[in-house]
């Protein structure tokens, strides 16, 4: 098959889908963001990028923290509608139904309904031509209680995350391929690790 060339343009997909929550519990807001991911693990960093004409870029400027709530298919709806209205005129919060929970480390607010919510302090921003990046470090996670079992393992496929590809929103709760290292994994260790999965 051959290639096409085209021209150049951010089509690293998919990514993440997520609505960021900034500000305090008086006054807060809710941004749709894609452009995000981790940048380091040990201490956990992770960052988002938003243009300088959003409303919520000088809440992040003055505040230098967030929190990415992540998205399943039930806040997908809500997800985009943040996306496209602006919190200059309204609050997302209350047009929305949505909960807002205080966080342990920042004041921005986390939002109950999401399953997965990453408390973040901004470290650094680096202005970029389209986008100022805000690089942060995650400070506290918190997880539904329905996604980790009894021996605490994390069961995040349950979760019905969104992924943005090019446009769209896409379910990734179909079961894995495999799992980190299976290219390699003997027939006996995968057989183990499967009975393991379906208990």
């Amino acid at each position: 098959m051959n290639k096409i060339r085209v021209k150049a343009a951010p089509m690293l997909y998919p990514l993440p889908a997520v609505m960021v929550s900034l500000g305090d519990e008086e006054y807060s807001n809710i941004i749709t963001i894609a452009w995000t991911g981790i940048i380091n693990s040990n201490p956990p960093m992770t960052y988002i990028s938003v243009t300088k004409s959003r409303h919520s870029h000088d809440m992040l400027v003055k505040n230098k923290e967030f929190v990415i709530n992540l998205v399943n298919n039930k806040l997908c709806n809500a997800m985009d509608y943040c996306g496209v209205r602006s919190g200059r005129n309204e609050d997302k919060f209350k047009s929305l139904g949505l909960t807002k929970i205080p966080g342990d480390e920042v004041k921005a607010p986390l939002i109950k309904e999401a399953p997965i919510n990453l408390e973040c302090k901004v470290f650094e921003i680096k202005e970029l031509p389209s986008h100022d990046m805000f690089m942060a470090e995650i400070v506290a996670v918190h997880i539904d209680e329905e996604l980790i079992d009894k021996n605490g393992k994390y069961w995040f496929e349950k979760a019905g995350l969104i992924a943005f590809n090019h446009g769209g929103y896409y379910n990734t709760y179909d079961r894995p391929i495999g799992r980190f290292g299976y290219s390699i994994m003997k027939n006996k260790t995968k057989k183990k690790l499967k009975a393991k999965d379906s208990r």
